[in-house]
């Protein structure tokens, strides 16, 4: 009776605890809806648990819906996350960096930043491609694993104003928590 019960609360821990990570991996994924379709971003709080944090509390207060791709280089990135639009708005929180080893590849979402490697806010940026020149020097927070071929359609900037992108720029439909 014993090895039945002791069977049947190691099966009950392991279903819970397949529930609970089944859970936490929903918790940390944005859906990002965009005019061709939405993409999802998985977040990485094993790699930056600040920053993760900061964009959960910024996607639920619904910070981001409405805000416009103001930068975007073509085989490059798209930026958002300004409400200002011009690239110089942001939340109004600083956040310290949490630089780690990932690469900035195509889909990496990271964080955009002044010089100050700890002025993070709340824009970031998607990569078109691998920029490997970025390692290290930005918060990566989050990846594309779905709908990568809507983040290609955003509208690009001029090349010859560093990828400032003309009106009417793309938007972001909205962003909440999946």
């Amino acid at each position: 009776m014993r090895r039945v019960s002791w069977f049947l609360l190691c099966i009950v821990i392991f279903l819970f605890g397949l529930d609970m990570s089944a859970t936490n991996r929903h918790e940390d994924i944005v859906l990002l809806e965009l005019k061709d379709g939405t993409v999802e971003i998985e977040l990485l709080p094993e790699l930056a648990p600040v920053h993760v944090a900061r964009i959960k509390e910024l996607v639920q207060s619904g910070f981001y819906n409405g805000l416009k791709f103001h930068r975007v280089i073509s085989g490059f990135m798209a930026q958002t996350g300004d409400p200002r639009g011009d690239g110089t708005g942001g939340s109004g929180t600083k956040l310290k960096a949490e630089f780690s080893d990932a690469k900035h590849v195509r889909g990496t979402v990271s964080m955009a930043r002044a010089m100050d490697p700890n002025s993070a806010d709340s824009q970031f940026f998607i990569m078109f491609a691998d920029a490997p020149h970025l390692d290290g020097q930005y918060t990566v927070f989050g990846k594309v694993i779905k709908g990568m071929e809507y983040v290609d359609k955003i509208k690009k900037g001029s090349s010859m104003a560093g990828g400032a992108v003309n009106e009417p720029a793309d938007t972001i439909i909205a962003m909440k928590l999946a």
